[in-house]
């Protein structure tokens, strides 16, 4: 394939990575980023502190301005109707086409809907742009009721930013306590019990409906609990944007199926971040990741693909969250075959590690511990083995452990 230009289908983080990448790896062809929104911009301040006003939209803006005309990328506000990879170009909706001797899809996903009745109401909120936090952010005034469905980790983030702007928060969801696969019970237990402390009433039960009067909602739920809101936000995860995909033909599954280089079945095409969901040789479909590094690791790959590029290696999946005026981070698997040891301080955990059966750290969450969550990075990345009961004593040091 010659490679004389790349179109990117979506300024998100992964979009704007790959195009980074392939002008710092020496491509010197056209590169365009197609996205309703414009300039890429960072998504997760959105429900910190951009909800909270503390960071305003240029602050948020993945560069400067002036980067994408120094490095020659085309950034098009506008949406692609149509993804032509045999002709090598993509149509806009307004008709015009763009040349595409390669096509990236950086599409991520769309704020996944309440399947209940009322789940549909337009002024059910979610917080997937820009725009969406504007929107939460001038209806949130002191009083102001706000329920939010979904306590994972967009859900826990705005309840602590909407309890900060004087909000009266409840946090409704299913499962308690939530985030256990990310973080392990145990911290996940405390971190949950957060809310409760902070101000914010929990509630955990199934929401079956929301209807509106005026401008009041009513959440219910399956116990026959009512819940009043004057805002509702939903935040249940997202749902892979792969409809351009299935139109050019392409195989999906729960987002846009790629080899390990990001490369779809159509050698023109490749998919990163959200959107994107990895095939092993063996057939073997991977689970999508929906976090930062994954985006900007997938970027990479992909840009490394399509110039030809051995593949870069990534350390484990690794993701962070802040809730409360506490960082949490986690690495590797929570949830992999083995046995969790607890790092506690006066008997409160605060980092929790997952060891596979053979005594190999696997994954690892700390709260407010970053120093430990790198340390056990390094562990899985080198498959370096440590005694338990280091692990769980804080005066041994993980820096040491994990040489």
């Amino acid at each position: 394939m010659s490679l004389s230009s790349v179109t990117i289908v979506g300024g998100g983080l992964a979009g704007f990575t790959t195009a980074k990448e392939l002008r710092s790896r020496g491509f010197t062809g056209a590169i365009t980023i197609v996205d309703p929104e414009g300039l890429p911009y960072d998504r997760p301040p959105l429900s910190k502190g951009y909800l909270l006003g503390a960071r305003g939209a240029e602050a948020i803006q993945l560069t400067k301005a002036e980067w994408f005309a120094e490095n020659r990328v085309d950034v098009v506000s506008g949406t692609v109707a149509e993804l032509r990879p045999d002709q090598g170009e993509v149509v806009l909706e307004d008709g015009c086409t763009i040349a595409a001797a390669a096509i990236v899809l950086a599409t991520g996903g769309a704020a996944r809907r309440l399947p209940i009745p009322g789940g549909d109401l337009d002024s059910v909120l979610e917080l997937r742009s820009r725009e969406d936090a504007d929107r939460l952010r001038a209806l949130l005034r002191p009083g102001t009721r706000l329920a939010v469905i979904g306590a994972g980790l967009i859900g826990a983030e705005v309840a602590s930013s909407a309890l900060r702007l004087g909000a009266e928060v409840t946090l409704i969801d299913p499962v308690d306590p939530p985030l256990a696969p990310a973080v392990g019970p145990e911290l996940a237990r405390r971190l949950h019990d957060m809310h409760a402390a902070e101000g914010i009433r929990v509630v955990t039960g199934l929401p079956t409906g929301i209807t509106r009067d005026g401008g009041e909602h009513y959440v219910r739920l399956a116990s026959g609990e009512t819940v009043a809101a004057d805002v509702v936000l939903a935040g249940i995860g997202i749902v892979p944007r792969t409809a351009l995909a299935e139109a050019a033909g392409l195989a999906v599954d729960d987002g846009v199926l790629v080899d390990e280089s990001q490369r779809t079945a159509h050698p023109r095409v490749y998919a990163v971040g959200d959107v994107a969901r990895t095939r092993l040789p063996d057939g073997t479909l991977m689970p999508r990741a929906e976090h930062w590094e994954h985006a900007m690791n997938t970027g990479t790959t992909a840009a490394a693909a399509l110039l030809g590029h051995d593949r870069p290696e990534h350390g484990a999946a690794w993701f962070w969250s802040d809730r409360h005026g506490v960082h949490v981070e986690g690495v590797g698997s929570m949830t992999a075959e083995g046995t969790t040891v607890l790092r506690e301080v006066d008997g409160v955990p605060t980092v929790a590690f997952r060891l596979d059966p053979d005594g190999y750290v696997v994954g690892c969450a700390a709260v407010d511990g970053g120093t430990a969550v790198r340390a056990a990075r390094r562990m899985i990345d080198r498959r370096i083995k440590a005694d338990p009961a280091d692990l769980a004593n804080p005066a041994v040091s993980l820096r040491t452990l994990a040489r």
